[in-house]
């Protein structure tokens, strides 16, 4: 591994552990519920996020060029949630992701699914890429919806992934995660799924932690929460300080109604 290649996972990753911010739902989503202004829901959250992934349109449209916060950037897509999600391509390529400050790129892997072949390709191909470059790969694996998510599934996908040289994995929390992670020889961090009740997301997060998580990336969780900011401040304090999940919701349950009052 090159030293900028692990520059940059530092960069993503300090101490090993990190909080994502997930906002590239509009990719196949369009104008997902609490992303309609990207820029409006991404500004107050940027303080607390350890990294950003997003697409380059919205990098463009919606983030000042000051940045300081890493970028993950998406690239791969090409369909929605009209047709075949796992039909996905590259749309981006390694030089305009340096070109954009991107400290990774993503890709969709559809273990199982269609199109599961064009989809590993995809992470080979930017593997061979980002090593050319010393760009990382984070590796999202995907599940469609008849597919079910447990710790046999999630770890034959990270896995592969991993075999394949992602230099980080993005999956699903699930029974027996632990079985996941020691699979995989590379970092793990769980994705955030729907939007759930903001306890049950902090109870998630502390679970994914205590199975051998390196981090999150969370998207709906955080910016469809009634209170965004609050959120993003609990799950940094389940990640990065070991807080449980109920001391976590009181904090952000604290938080909120003090800003209730404010106003």
């Amino acid at each position: 591994m090159s030293w900028g290649l692990k520059n940059r996972v530092e960069r993503l990753m300090k101490g090993g552990r990190t909080v994502m911010l997930a906002v590239d739902h509009g990719y196949f989503q369009g104008p997902t519920t609490g992303l309609e202004d990207p820029r409006k829901t991404i500004t107050p959250l940027l303080p607390y996020a350890d990294s950003l992934m997003l697409t380059r349109g919205v990098l463009r449209t919606s983030v000042d060029p000051d940045l300081e916060v890493p970028v993950v950037l998406r690239v791969s897509g090409g369909t929605s949630i009209l047709k075949e999600l796992s039909d996905e391509v590259v749309t981006t390529s390694i030089e305009e992701a340096i070109r954009l400050n991107a400290s990774a790129v993503a890709v969709s892997v559809f273990v199982g699914s269609e199109h599961e072949k064009e989809t590993l390709a995809n992470l080979a191909e930017l593997v061979n890429e980002g090593e050319r470059y010393g760009m990382p790969v984070l590796a999202v694996t995907a599940v469609g919806r008849e597919m079910a998510r447990d710790a046999r599934y999630l770890g034959l996908a990270c896995r592969i992934s991993a075999e394949l040289g992602a230099s980080i994995v993005k999956t699903y929390y699930c029974e027996d995660f632990s079985k996941v992670v020691n699979g995989c020889p590379v970092p793990v961090v769980i994705a955030g799924g729907k939007k759930l009740p903001e306890r049950d997301a902090l109870v998630l997060a502390q679970n994914a932690m205590a199975g051998g998580a390196s981090g999150v990336d969370m998207g709906r969780n955080i910016f469809q929460s009634s209170d965004p900011v609050g959120m993003m401040k609990a799950v940094r304090a389940v990640v990065h300080e070991g807080a449980r999940a109920d001391d976590a919701f009181r904090l952000f349950d604290e938080g909120q109604a003090a800003r209730q009052i404010a106003r």
